[in-house]
């Protein structure tokens, strides 16, 4: 259950400058495989991803800033994939930290997956990022493939890990 303090929603196009700021504020090696982002800043929404791809979550007691951000969308343009969502991009902010924002967003996302008639959900995380693996893994994500030394990131050769889960309610017990 989402702690009440958190409250998930869609983003709106008044969340560009916010979303922006915590995007650039939360870059590391540990999860981008882009440069850090330097001026002048690309636009956080783009033809690709808008508002609706994008679950904010924001914390009671902040003046509703938004604190995290999980995008959500298809992992390709098939329509034989289309039964499948990808989480492309995950941020909460530092201050956020430790008060289950990443987690209720991973919720959310996949209940908005559901929502759109996915019946799968898969995302991508680097090999050492070891905190985010296991939040995904707590939260049912089971690795399906390693590409080993995918990346080059800071002198070092790190693996991509791919991770899924099925969307599928499990069925009820059956009662007695």
């Amino acid at each position: 259950m989402p702690d009440p303090q958190i409250h998930i929603r869609h983003a709106l196009y008044e969340d560009e400058e916010a979303l922006g700021r915590l995007d650039r504020a939360t870059w590391s090696p540990l999860h981008a495989v882009q440069p850090r982002p330097r001026p002048p800043y690309e636009p956080f929404f783009n033809d690709r991803f808008g508002p609706l791809d994008h679950l904010v979550a924001e914390l009671a007691g902040r003046g509703d800033a938004v604190v995290g951000y999980i995008r959500l969308g298809l992992p390709t343009p098939l329509e034989c994939n289309a039964h499948v969502r990808q989480i492309q991009g995950l941020a909460v902010a530092e201050e956020a930290r430790g008060a289950g924002v990443a987690r209720a967003l991973l919720r959310a996302a996949q209940d908005e997956a559901r929502r759109q008639g996915a019946r799968r959900i898969t995302l991508r995380v680097l090999g050492h990022n070891t905190p985010a693996r296991k939040l995904y893994e707590s939260e049912g994500f089971v690795v399906e493939g390693v590409l080993p030394e995918e990346f080059f990131i800071d002198g070092a050769y790190v693996d991509d890990v791919l991770m899924g889960r099925s969307l599928q309610l499990a069925p009820a017990a059956p009662t007695t």
